[in-house]
């Protein structure tokens, strides 16, 4: 596992993934913004990039890594098949239907039921069992024994993790280098491939719920333990445990792994909606929350990117 050249892996996705550019993907917006416009007071010359990865055509990162998967694999007749607690069953069935596959979706109890419309809508085939994420997954492997279909996993596979990592290359090409890139874990998928593209270049900061720290407890025992998960981000962010890639490449590029608060990931994703009109899910309010909290503190002159990641939400839930 340590001998992935994951830089090399991420150009193969995003050659891969180019030729999925306007029908599957695009390329989303990077805001730069004052840390007035958040009504935050911050070290001087300070800088607050957005990346709108909410803004994805399967409604969150994951449609990165799930065709990234499909493309670089044989497709079986029986099609593909997933867990998820939503945003990776979404992508996969968005990507299935584009490259015209079967798609079958194992959910756990507690993804909401906009995420499950969203997957039928798509032409999946939709199975809720169990609670949490990981009964859903014990029976989607299950059923990927009995089918042969193709597995996608929500967040620990290579071209999974080496598709998520296009993200941060797409943000340097736009951007340029950020000082920092604040970004939320759950198995570890998107973290594992933004700090597998920036390395030490940026500071890449952990951010987990309180009630699902998957990488958090993984760094206190010294190596990936399962967790209890719950909480407002369950959803999205409601892996047991911290996948093995993540894990092999955080240890060696991420420093800091912070957890913050159901009630200042609401409050941040409040505040998303009602000040910049921005509807996203929990998991994508905790790097504005980490900056609102104080949890995480820029230097003077920070360029500091917060990526949004997930807009798979019911938009009353916001009111």
């Amino acid at each position: 596992m340590n001998d992935i050249d994951w830089r090399a892996d991420i150009e193969r996705a995003a050659q891969r993934l180019a030729a999925h550019r306007g029908a599957y993907l695009r390329e989303t917006p990077l805001w730069k913004l004052s840390p007035d416009a958040f009504g935050l007071s911050t070290a001087e010359g300070v800088e607050v990039w957005l990346k709108l990865e909410h803004l994805q055509i399967a409604g969150s990162f994951k449609a990165r890594g799930m065709m990234n998967r499909l493309l670089a694999n044989d497709i079986p007749a029986a099609g593909v098949v997933v867990a998820s607690g939503g945003n990776a069953g979404i992508a996969t069935a968005a990507a299935a239907r584009a490259l015209g596959v079967r798609c079958e979706v194992f959910l756990p109890g507690v993804s909401p039921e906009a995420k499950r419309a969203r997957l039928r809508a798509l032409g999946a085939e939709v199975t809720v069992v169990g609670e949490a994420y990981a009964d859903a997954l014990a029976a989607c492997l299950a059923r990927q024994r009995e089918s042969g279909a193709l597995l996608t996993h929500a967040y620990d596979q290579p071209e999974v993790v080496a598709g998520a990592g296009t993200l941060g290359r797409e943000i340097e090409g736009q951007g340029g280098l950020p000082d920092s890139v604040l970004v939320s874990v759950g198995g570890g998928g998107l973290i594992g491939g933004l700090a597998a593209w920036f390395g030490q270049r940026s500071r890449v900061v952990a951010l987990e719920p309180e009630r699902a720290p998957t990488l958090f407890r993984a760094r206190a025992a010294g190596e990936p333990v399962d967790v209890e998960v719950g909480g407002v981000a369950a959803d999205s962010l409601g892996a047991k445990r911290i996948g093995e890639h993540a894990w092999a490449i955080t240890q060696r590029e991420v420093r800091d792994a912070l957890l913050l608060s159901d009630d200042a990931i609401r409050a941040a994703q409040v505040w998303l909606w009602k000040e910049m009109k921005l509807a996203v899910e929990p998991a994508a309010a905790l790097p504005l929350a980490a900056l609102q909290t104080g949890a995480y503190v820029p230097r003077a002159g920070e360029k500091v990117c917060l990526i949004v990641c997930g807009a798979n939400v019911d938009p009353a839930t916001l009111a």
